[in-house]
């Protein structure tokens, strides 16, 4: 299958970060399809050789496994193409038409790896030039907009260019191998979804934490701030993949259907429930794994007097029959203790402890990141219980998977993954424009009373888990943070 490959911000971070680096390891990995041609547009004026070049240089940033050796390259490099466009002038869409229709590819992929505000004249103008017809995907990059009304803005110029089926919105958290699994967890074996409901599970926590601060992107950041960049979108998404009821077929539209109900169904916040299940925090100084830092204030580009929340922690609930009751938190945030991704779900104790011990109760743990995998927490006898009866205690072990000892040459990358996907036209992975407005109007009410709130984010000290606040909040259900167990 031929295919042409598009990156608008061809020269920017992510492209050279994220972008090249995955579809690199495609081709290593002999999973991109022949006849391929990426294409990189950007502002200023450069040959093919020297973007080739440019990419080249920045293959040292990434780590040493993933680097092409030279022989590598030069193969990769023959895929590299490179126009000048002003992205605001027609003539320049038509241009690249015209490249694209000198050999007509069976698929032909836009990926907007660009600003948000530039999607509703980018895809204008792709629109004006007939960049959209059966054969064209265009991939959009998250934050989509920064609140209901600017995200429905640029879904209604996606809307007026293409078809709901072209328009693939991406979220990488969706390409992590641990969430796939997710899915084959729930729905390929019939060990947990029995228990996958309110009698069996007492809470379900998810956290997305980070050790780095915000570097050298501090008025990019300072525009978004931990809600609109982790929660609007990874963590809910992750939320409705462990919450969603069992699709009829594994076809996108049916996944979707089900993660749609979820974000339908999350308990609405009010201005009095933001106060009580909504904590946002700011770093402060502090110390992070050996090394001093410096607070959020005191980064590169950040605003004097920020009010931009590095860090939110909150409780919901799914208000349908299989959760009624349960809270689920999700936890966000900026030089927390380590890098880590995780899901835990916490199941009910035993209703009848006649060991010691045994009130500890069981837990999934689905791994994220650093690492991908699974652990299963139970419970077990340290000697022989013919000797110490019920006197007996109970000793916590677990039963742990690592996917990248298991599947040790069948790892994809998520970004390698998702731009594959986007070539073959498989939208499993993707967001569909319902949900993610669904997911705005749900943080909405958390915006608004940020907004009004005149206290601003809590400080925290840069190395610990975020403002005590966050660990008051689970402990009025009687629970405690993971970390915390």
């Amino acid at each position: 299958m031929s295919f042409d490959l598009v990156f608008f911000g061809g020269t920017g971070d992510l492209t050279w970060r994220k972008l090249m680096p995955a579809l690199f390891q495609a081709l290593r990995h002999g999973k991109l399809p022949e006849g391929g041609r990426i294409l990189a547009v950007a502002r200023d004026e450069r040959s093919d050789d020297e973007y080739r070049r440019f990419v080249r240089d920045r293959f040292v940033e990434v780590e040493s496994s993933k680097r092409p050796s030279d022989e590598e390259f030069e193969r990769f490099a023959r895929l590299l193409h490179y126009r000048r466009m002003d992205l605001s002038r027609p003539e320049h869409y038509e241009g690249l038409k015209a490249w694209i229709d000198e050999r007509s590819a069976d698929t032909v992929v836009l990926y907007l790896a660009t600003s948000p505000y530039l999607f509703p004249v980018i895809c204008e103008q792709l629109g004006a030039a007939g960049l959209n017809g059966p054969q064209v995907r265009v991939v959009l990059e998250k934050p989509l907009g920064h609140d209901l009304d600017s995200a429905l803005q640029i879904n209604r110029v996606v809307r007026s260019a293409f078809r709901e089926e072209q328009a693939f919105r991406i979220d990488h958290y969706l390409g992590k191998p641990a969430v796939q699994n997710l899915m084959a967890l729930r729905f390929g074996n019939a060990l947990f979804e029995p228990l996958w409901r309110r009698e069996s599970i007492a809470n379900i926590q998810i956290t997305l934490a980070e050790s780095l601060g915000v570097g050298t992107r501090g008025d990019y950041y300072d525009k978004t701030g931990a809600l609109r960049d982790m929660i609007q979108n990874h963590a809910l998404q992750l939320l409705t993949m462990i919450a969603m009821e069992p699709p009829s077929t594994s076809d996108a539209d049916a996944i979707r259907d089900e993660k749609l109900k979820v974000l339908r169904s999350l308990k609405p916040f009010t201005a009095e429930t933001v106060l009580r299940d909504v904590v946002r925090g700011q770093y402060k100084a502090g110390n992070v794994q050996g090394d001093p830092v410096k607070g959020y204030l005191e980064e590169v580009k950040v605003p004097p007097g920020s009010t931009c929340e590095t860090f939110v922690a909150l409780r919901t609930e799914v208000q349908n029959w299989r959760w009624a009751g349960v809270p689920f938190y999700l936890r966000t945030g900026k030089r927390l203790p380590g890098r880590d991704a995780q899901i835990v779900v916490n199941f009910r104790a035993v209703p009848h402890p006649i060991f010691p011990g045994s009130h500890r109760a069981n837990k999934l743990v689905i791994k994220l990141q650093p690492e991908d995998g699974l652990e299963l927490h139970l419970l077990a006898a340290k000697g022989n219980l013919s000797h110490g009866g019920a006197a007996e205690l109970l000793s916590p072990v677990k039963l742990d998977l690592d996917f990248d000892k298991a599947f040790p040459t069948e790892r994809v990358g998520a970004y390698e993954r998702l731009l594959l996907d986007a070539i073959a036209g498989r939208l499993n992975l993707f967001v569909r424009s319902d949900e993610q407005e669904q997911a705005w109007r749900w943080v909405m009410p958390i915006l608004q009373a940020w907004e009004r709130d005149p206290n601003g984010p809590r400080p925290y000290t840069a190395g610990s888990w975020g403002p005590p606040a966050a660990s008051a909040m689970v402990a009025r259900d009687g629970c405690t943070w993971d970390e915390e167990q």
